[in-house]
């Protein structure tokens, strides 16, 4: 992360899911904006583990922090909404 910065912000994210199917397609569907949202100030890294799909968070300031954690809740939103739609 960036060497100006007194300091840098780690987090982790854990989306759990019922199934390994669901986690799969969740984790395909975000891919493609996962891959747009790299930036300088804010590193993410999403891994599959077990049913899980878990979001490692490094930032360099708190805005782009926010930035990225509201960027995952959002793809989370998304996830949620289309699996009741699909109930």
């Amino acid at each position: 992360m960036n060497q100006n910065n007194y300091y840098s912000i780690k987090s982790t994210i854990e989306l759990k899911f019922n199934n390994s199917q669901i986690r799969d397609i969740s984790y395909n569907s975000f891919l493609p904006e996962f891959n747009k949202v790299k930036t300088k100030r804010s590193k993410i890294k999403m891994a599959k583990e077990n049913n899980s799909l878990i979001f490692y968070i490094e930032s360099t300031d708190i805005t782009a922090f926010r930035a990225s954690i509201s960027n995952i809740i959002g793809f989370g939103e998304i996830i949620d909404n289309t699996l009741k739609l699909c109930e």
